[in-house]
């Protein structure tokens, strides 16, 4: 971790950590922290929050970071805290648990994981439905052995598949990728 706060420094200005409030379980607001993989105060230029695959907005280490899912590490800090878990849903925004409806609502009854069921059944390739169906079904079916599954395909995921759509398929999911 010492090195790739070190990389982060030599290749771009501004802070080694970006932190952001995401909602937790049962909807409870966190700070999440992530290695800084894009430029300082990204999420107000270009697409805010939105990242595409080329996106200029990132950094030539936070390429290499995101590719192999490196700028998640700190939040097994958040897994100490107790505002994370190893597995489950990912945390999503603030804004975006306001416009929730009862069933993504489920997706907050356990707490957010640094991996999840969606991330190892298509990452962002997945639209946002298909990603809230994916956690809800995590929801349902947690189990230990569940767990050590994800963990495991987590793993395989990162070394052998692509981060992002290619662009055609991204251009089709921009709006449902936002939430």
């Amino acid at each position: 971790m010492l090195f790739i706060a070190i990389a982060i420094k030599l290749d771009s200005s501004g802070p080694v950590l970006f932190t952001q409030i995401r909602a937790g379980k049962n909807g409870k607001p966190f700070t999440i922290y992530k290695f800084r993989t894009m430029i300082e105060n990204a999420e107000e230029k270009g697409s805010g929050y939105f990242v595409e695959k080329n996106d200029d907005r990132i950094t030539r280490v936070g390429a290499f970071l995101r590719r192999f899912s490196l700028d998640e590490f700190p939040q097994l800090i958040n897994v100490l805290k107790g505002d994370m878990s190893l597995v489950g849903p990912r945390p999503t925004l603030m804004y975006q648990v306001k416009e929730y409806d009862d069933y993504q609502w489920r997706r907050l009854e356990v707490k957010p994981g640094i991996t999840g069921w969606a991330q190892v059944n298509g990452r962002n390739k997945l639209t946002w439905p298909e990603k809230i169906e994916h956690d809800v079904w995590y929801v349902d079916n947690r189990s230990l052995w569940l767990d050590i599954k994800i963990i495991f395909k987590t793993f395989i995921v990162i070394f052998t598949e692509k981060i992002y759509a290619d662009k055609s398929f991204e251009e089709s999911n921009k709006k449902g990728d936002q939430k």
